[in-house]
């Protein structure tokens, strides 16, 4: 496994980003404690109960973005804002540098992500990655350390049989994003309502 942590393009500074958040899905956080458990090792730093998330997309650097600029993304975005939807979450897998649940299906994280990008867009924030490049997960720990994979490889094999779990996505949040030593930390800052499907 790679250094999650060791991240060239992260400044150390705060930026804004748009996120999904779970702090009342109490199975998610449940079922994530189980899973943190059963896998705890020195070089996995471990995702908090209230840091679950599924990052979306960056919209720009704090120093570069002014109020104004946040509130007209916000706007743009709730006026183009797709309807609510559900996801799976499971099962758990593994990345270079990250333990973390496959969700399902993509294609309504894929539309949110493209419309809030589009926001950013015609507000002229810097903006982050493509939409194409979007590859949706929810993190649980992150690897400190390069090392090999086996024993954590083996460890999740064992909970890839765990039911997956049901969470509604009715909003999405705005977040300024920091870390603090070893796990990201963010001030919501705003959000947007997704609509009620009909």
């Amino acid at each position: 496994m790679s250094n999650h942590w060791d991240r060239p393009g992260w400044s150390g500074g705060r930026a804004y980003y748009w996120m999904l958040t779970f702090p009342n899905e109490r199975a998610l956080i449940n079922d994530a404690r189980a899973c943190q458990d059963a896998v705890t090792n020195p070089a996995l730093d471990l995702v908090p109960a209230d840091g679950l998330h599924i990052t979306l997309n960056k919209v720009g650097d704090s120093a570069a973005m002014g109020e104004m600029d946040l509130a007209r993304v916000v706007q743009v975005a709730q006026d183009t804002a797709p309807k609510a939807f559900d996801l799976q979450v499971g099962p758990l897998a593994g990345s270079r540098g990250a333990l973390r649940y496959s969700v399902a299906p993509w294609n309504p994280l894929i539309s949110l992500h493209s419309i809030l990008a589009r926001a950013g867009t015609l507000v002229g924030a810097p903006g982050g990655r493509s939409t194409e490049s979007f590859r949706p997960h929810l993190g649980i720990a992150y690897s400190n350390t390069t090392r090999p994979a086996d024993s954590v490889i083996s460890q999740v094999a064992e909970l890839r049989g765990r039911p997956t779990l049901s969470v509604h996505v009715s909003h999405a949040d705005l977040v300024e994003l920091r870390r603090e030593n070893a796990t990201y930390r963010w001030d919501v800052i705003s959000a947007i309502t997704l609509p009620a499907g009909s």
